[in-house]
């Protein structure tokens, strides 16, 4: 797909942001089963609920914008949901397995609040202010959950030295 102007930008990374989210919630999902830190657990689920959330709010967003909800498949997306898992496969379970799984949440954090400043940029500048609430939305969602993560690092990083 040829991308010409502002608008065809706006939709490519909306639809890229869409897949993202559609990848990260199933990702969320499994890892939930994995983690033994009940704190860590609840964060998870919390952002879970979120990201059930966001989509909702992406799908309004394409209803704005007069269009049927699109996923473009994010190959940034499936680069750290591919490297979360293999970092797990390789742990020993425990409290080394929520280090490593809140650092890949953490790296998706941040991805995400990337995708969304974007968004919301793009959403301004072409005067789309129920569709910049959305996101802002979105966006305030994923910096929550990043700061959450980041503050609970030190903790879960302690207990991995307690136990290796």
């Amino acid at each position: 797909m040829s991308i010409t102007n502002p608008q065809e930008k706006f939709t490519h990374e909306l639809c890229l942001t869409y897949d993202a989210e559609h990848q990260f919630l199933e990702a969320q999902q499994q890892m939930l089963g994995q983690v033994s830190d009940g704190e860590l657990q609840g964060m998870i689920q919390t952002h879970i609920d979120d990201t059930q959330q966001q989509i909702q709010n992406l799908e309004q967003v394409f209803s704005q914008m007069g269009q049927e909800p699109q996923r473009q498949s994010s190959q940034a997306a499936q680069g750290l949901v591919a490297d979360g898992q293999t970092s797990l496969q390789e742990a020993e379970g425990g409290p080394v397995a929520d280090t490593l799984i809140a650092g890949a949440q953490a790296k998706v954090e941040h991805f995400e609040i990337a995708s969304y400043q974007g968004l919301v940029t793009g959403a301004q500048q072409m005067g789309q202010d129920e569709v910049v609430n959305l996101l802002q939305e979105n966006l305030q969602q994923e910096q929550n959950t990043a700061q959450m993560i980041e503050q609970s690092a030190p903790k879960l990083m302690q207990k991995t030295m307690q136990t290796g």
